[in-house]
């Protein structure tokens, strides 16, 4: 898909961050802009800064993680603009640790989050982008976390290494299909975002009260070294330019960050030589 004026996008987590990068661009690029989110007063926010673009917005309020939500936000698309040809499943949220020391709350939300919103985002919107059998695209925003063999937080990794394999699953079967219906995953590295106070958005029945200063030495530096590198991350926007590249030339992986490619590299020689896994440097 080259040509983006008129057409009609859909992005959740748009309120701010990645999402609200690429919302942006979209609006720049004269398209319809569908702006999902779970907070609405965020949302309400971000629809007054894109106001000036001269764009159609909606704003919708979206709970990535329950499937209803997700259905209504493809109806009231349909609603106002009779169809989606971009599809940006970007919320996301990161919590946790190691593996075990996660909390089972930990775990449940992220996973709903990161895996189930994007696989409702994939399984509710994909027939509607066929079914329209026009050029359109789905961007699913993992992490360059999904293609590495370590991360300060386990649910996290694990759910971007699911959205890398969900979204290949996806790009065979619509290559099977000869379809018009392209896919790319975005797996970036550090990115100037507030994906760290992810937590305000986080439901009451799966927030568990730390104890206080149960946080161990290495995990509380390791957090401070995550808040540095996130303040001196690419820019939205230079991020949104990886995207529309990326959308235009039917690239699938898209890796925005060339500094994490020798431990890209490394994982997957270690794979293929049944090498143990080398010790990451994330930050």
């Amino acid at each position: 898909m080259k040509d983006f004026k008129d057409k009609v996008a859909v992005i959740t987590g748009a309120a701010g961050g990645i999402g609200f990068g690429i919302a942006e661009r979209c609006a720049q690029e004269g398209m319809n802009v569908v702006l999902s989110g779970i907070n609405m007063d965020n949302l309400l926010k971000a629809e007054a800064k894109l106001k000036a673009t001269g764009a159609n917005l909606l704003c919708v309020r979206t709970d990535v993680s329950k499937r209803e939500d997700m259905e209504v936000l493809a109806q009231k698309t349909i609603d106002a603009f009779g169809a989606v040809h971009l599809l940006v499943n970007n919320a996301g949220v990161g919590a946790g640790t190691s593996p075990w020391e996660s909390t089972w709350e930990d775990w449940e939300w992220v996973i709903n989050v990161n895996l189930w919103g994007v696989l409702h985002g994939v399984k509710i919107f994909t027939p509607i982008m066929l079914a329209q059998d026009t050029e359109a695209h789905i961007v699913n925003v993992a992490s360059v976390a999904g293609l590495l063999s370590s991360h300060p937080s386990s649910p996290y990794q694990v759910t971007k290494h699911a959205v890398v394999s969900l979204s290949e699953s996806l790009y065979y079967a619509l290559a099977e299909r000869k379809s018009k219906l392209k896919v790319s995953v975005l797996c970036p590295g550090w990115v100037k975002t507030s994906i760290l106070k992810s937590g305000r958005n986080r439901p009451a029945e799966l927030t568990v009260t730390p104890v206080k200063g149960s946080m161990r030495r290495e995990d509380l530096e390791a957090y401070r070294r995550m808040e540095a590198a996130l303040e001196a991350g690419m820019s939205i926007e230079e991020l949104a330019d990886h995207v529309f590249r990326a959308i235009r030339e039917e690239q699938f992986y898209v890796l925005s960050h060339p500094e994490h490619m020798a431990e890209i590299q490394e994982r997957m020689e270690n794979i293929l030589q049944q090498k143990n896994p080398s010790p990451g440097s994330w930050v």
